[in-house]
């Protein structure tokens, strides 16, 4: 999401040109407004800038700053809209001292209430801006004290840079769950949320953990914990060059982003979980308790990857607000003459938050009455501007082509509107939310379980690469995961692939199945999953190639499959969101062993614009 570059030192180097040319590294990430500020002859001087880094770069040309020390930002809106207000670097009130933020301070309110009721003056919508008042609250005779005091009052995640006029040579960093780290140069120090804004100066860097502080001068960096105990963080050299710094190390976007995905389930969760009350936390719904009984009817509109997550969605919210749910294609819910009206809540579900068929339909269902909802990984885009409320999913950029972690997060998003619209309608009591809440604080470990098994998945794609077209089935909410791992495979690979319901096979694709065909079931534990071990047998009397996504130590469907995929068991509401990521990866190492790009396939685009 969000970068940060900071310097202290430069080496003789203009810091603004410096802290500018490091952001220029990280806008691969994605960003909606850009600032900077520095310490110029005992002042901070700052600019900030809505819209693209350009924007940013003409202001310092027109009003030069120079200085020793600079801290720069470039945001991705989550708390505020896209603007000047509410870019970074935010000051506090004296305007001595300035803090750029990564993350999302959840206690953020309380933090506000409190800072207000002392005086203190806000000038943003932002989250962030409390960290510079809190910090301000503690300045004494050590920046780095004061960084510390304030952050032991802080619930949430966080990255962080903070400079103050009085302490002209130091420049402060801290981490919690948002990554940061330190560059080591030549009579400069960097700090940075990414190694591609470092590359440049240094190749030697330190990776900060969570709860680390550190305090940079010219001549390096001492780091320290919450408490002030101090820490040793042994450097690291980077071997990369700066495309695969892009990607963390990572071949391609695709796959970093595949990783990314535990990061992302809990990135979507922070802050929106009141396991106490059993209830999702969702200020971005403006819908009551009354409104929401009232409703008679839930549409989701989406395109591609998105829709399958609204046919995912469908199974979450029936089950637990008791409301009916359709699912649209974009294209054709705003070519026909949909049942919506003021009793409906018409959800849009978009990566970019600009695909051209789902505005439309979005458009539509507003003229005809109806209140939408924008679940969207975009805050400025124009879908989440005209909708009536707005569920950011917190995915951060995805650069990849195909999507994969998007599709996660919206899934994540979804079963926390499912849990509020059950608790707004009283359809679910607060015992079972509480439950599902802890399920999907957990689902977390068990991603990253599939993850360390890649190497089995690769290997697998190495007996599926010479296949010219798949069959993937599913049931339940598991089959709009069949639908989205044959999607994954075609858009990367162009292998023919096919999603269908496992319980549909026998009307009309069975008539395909022979030796030469793979047909991929999920057949994780459920209450279909009996049907579909059936359906496996009649694919085994004909004599096709079995591979099944099962349970850790599901014998009984091994005894059945030719290959087995194993993942983590967990509550079946939960699977598909482990289901989908051995399908990811299936497709991305089938695409990569038969030459593909990966990254960018063949006649697509990441936003689709135009109908």
């Amino acid at each position: 999401m969000c970068g940060i570059v900071g310097c202290v030192g430069t080496g003789g180097k203009d810091v603004a040109d410096r802290v500018i040319r490091g952001l220029r590294r990280l806008a691969y990430r994605g960003y909606d407004s850009a600032g900077i500020a520095v310490i110029e002859e005992g002042e901070v001087r700052s600019l900030r800038r809505a819209g693209k880094l350009r924007n940013l770069e003409e202001a310092v040309e027109e009003t030069p700053l120079k200085g020793r020390v600079g801290l720069g930002h470039t945001r991705w809106a989550t708390h505020g809209s896209p603007s000047e207000r509410n870019a970074h670097p935010h000051r506090d009130c004296s305007g001595r001292l300035v803090v750029v933020h990564n993350g999302i301070i959840e206690n953020y309110r309380e933090l506000r209430g409190k800072l207000l009721a002392a005086g203190h003056r806000f000038t943003s919508d932002t989250d962030s801006e409390v960290l510079a008042h809190l910090i301000e609250s503690h300045v004494e005779g050590d920046l780095s004290e004061a960084v510390r005091r304030a952050l032991r009052e802080v619930r949430g995640a966080y990255a962080i840079g903070v400079i103050h006029s009085g302490f002209p040579d130091v420049l402060v960093g801290a981490r919690k769950d948002s990554p940061l780290v330190v560059g080591l140069g030549r009579d400069e120090t960097l700090l940075a949320s990414d190694v591609p804004a470092l590359l440049e100066t240094t190749r030697d860097v330190v990776y900060l953990e969570d709860g680390d502080v550190a305090t940079l001068s010219p001549r390096g960096a001492l780091l320290t914990n919450l408490r002030g105990d101090s820490l040793a963080r042994a450097p690291h050299r980077v071997e990369w060059d700066l495309l695969t710094a892009e990607k963390s190390g990572y071949k391609h976007f695709m796959l970093k982003e595949i990783h990314e995905q535990p990061r992302v389930v809990a990135d979507v969760l922070m802050g929106r979980l009141d396991e106490e009350a059993g209830d999702a936390v969702l200020p971005e719904l403006s819908l009551d308790a009354a409104a929401a009984k009232a409703l008679a009817r839930l549409t989701i509109v989406a395109c591609g990857t998105s829709y399958h997550a609204g046919l995912v969605a469908k199974f979450l919210v029936e089950d637990l607000a008791k409301l009916p749910v359709e699912v649209d294609v974009a294209s054709e819910f705003r070519y026909r003459r949909p049942l919506v009206s003021a009793k409906s809540l018409v959800i849009s579900v978009s990566q970019s938050g600009e695909t051209a068929d789902t505005l439309a339909g979005q458009r539509l269902a507003r003229t005809l009455g109806a209140r939408t909802l924008a679940v969207c990984n975009v805050i400025g885009s124009s879908i989440a501007r005209e909708a009536h409320d707005v569920l950011d999913t917190r995915a951060g950029p995805e650069i990849g082509v195909a999507s994969t972690k998007a599709f996660v997060s919206q899934i994540v998003a979804f079963h926390l509107l499912a849990i509020r619209l059950g608790r707004l309608r009283g359809t679910l009591s607060p015992e079972p939310a509480r439950r599902r809440l802890a399920s999907l604080r957990a689902v977390r470990g068990a991603i990253e379980e599939v993850l360390r098994r890649e190497p089995a998945i690769d290997d697998l794609a190495s007996r599926l690469v010479g296949a010219t077209d798949v069959l993937y089935l599913g049931r339940g909410i598991n089959y709009p995961i069949g639908l989205e791992g044959a999607l994954k495979l075609k858009e990367i690979s162009y292998v023919h692939a096919e999603g269908y319901p496992a319980g549909e096979m026998k009307h009309g694709p069975i008539a395909l199945v022979d030796e030469k065909l793979p047909v991929l079931f999920i057949a994780t534990p459920g209450d279909v999953r009996e049907k579909v071990k059936s359906n496996m047998e009649e694919v085994r009397a004909r004599g096709g190639l079995i591979v099944a996504v099962a349970a850790d130590g599901d014998e009984d469907v091994r005894s059945i499959a030719d290959e087995v995929i194993e993942v983590p068991a967990v509550d079946e509401p939960l699977s598909p969101l482990v289901n989908v990521v051995p399908l990811q990866l299936l497709a991305y190492h089938v695409a990569l062993r038969r030459g593909c790009d990966v990254d960018q396939p063949r006649n697509l685009a990441k936003s689709v614009t135009v109908e």
